[in-house]
């Protein structure tokens, strides 16, 4: 438990800082942080299937070139609504990168049309992920705050209840420990803190059944996300995804239920 504490107080240290300075400090930040999360990927499959070691190099090549090339093309605003943008050469680049390989390796136990898919769409969920999050962050502060309080509170708020009064198990098979109980928990609370945020902080003219519905769905799709990485955990067999940060597991083990409530927020923002 001290471990725990001391490593979430370290890295606390560092983010906070850099998340207020935003701008570049905080993009290199997350092209670091999407690595390493392409990185735990990678190693998961591994345990069953390791790739040739240039398409792991070119995987983190694509992955840096997908961030930092999409760091100015963040964000437009059309008839007030905000909107981000992909380059689709990107795309196309990333699409060549994994299957051209398939021709010159021509060995389909050491890397198959299944792995160029898999490489594929490692790299497109970590890249979209972190780019959104940089995207984000260089739009507003207070966006990036409300998204990390949603997930921050209801993560707590799951724990905290299940262990209190979890009696009826939310998803055994997939994550033993957690419970309806802790779910609801998590997402009153989520709710309630992040929706308080955004009409304090965000837009005190919003509607409050608006922004409430808003916040749970969120709070909601960030406890899924963080079941559809553990029944990633549990198809390959490992505990955490790495032990990059002693005592809380791996990037992916942490921040599982932003990612997806950083997907699922994008989707509001064309209407907010």
């Amino acid at each position: 438990m001290k471990q725990r504490i001391l490593s979430a107080v370290v890295l606390l240290a560092i983010f906070i800082p850099i998340l207020l300075i935003g701008n570049v400090a905080f993009a290199i930040l997350m092209t670091v942080v999407a690595c390493m999360g392409l990185y735990e990927i990678i190693n998961a499959r591994s345990k069953k299937k390791k790739f040739p070691f240039i398409m792991e190099v070119l995987s983190y090549i694509m992955v840096l070139f997908f961030v930092i090339t999409n760091y100015k093309v963040n964000y437009q605003t059309f008839n007030h609504n905000l909107m981000f943008y992909l380059d689709y050469r990107l795309l196309s680049i990333l699409i060549f990168t994994y299957i051209a390989p398939i021709i010159f390796i021509n060995d389909s136990k050491k890397y198959s049309f299944n792995d160029a898919l898999y490489l594929i769409g490692a790299t497109l969920f970590i890249g979209i992920s972190f780019t959104l999050i940089i995207a984000i962050r260089n739009y507003s502060l207070e966006y990036i705050i409300y998204i990390f309080l949603i997930a921050t509170i209801t993560d707590t708020y799951a724990l905290l209840t299940g262990r209190k009064i979890g009696k009826h198990k939310l998803a055994e098979s997939i994550s033993p420990n957690k419970t309806i109980e802790g779910a609801i928990g998590g997402s009153i609370m989520g709710t309630i803190v992040a929706s308080i945020y955004f009409l304090e902080f965000i837009d005190p003219t919003a509607s409050i059944f608006a922004v409430a519905s808003m916040t749970l769905i969120l709070t909601i799709i960030g406890q899924i996300g963080d079941l559809v990485f553990s029944a990633i955990k549990r198809y390959y067999n490992t505990k955490d995804f790495s032990n990059l940060i002693p005592g809380h597991g791996g990037i992916l083990d942490r921040l599982d239920s932003i990612i997806f409530i950083v997907l699922a927020f994008l989707l509001f923002l064309s209407v907010l």
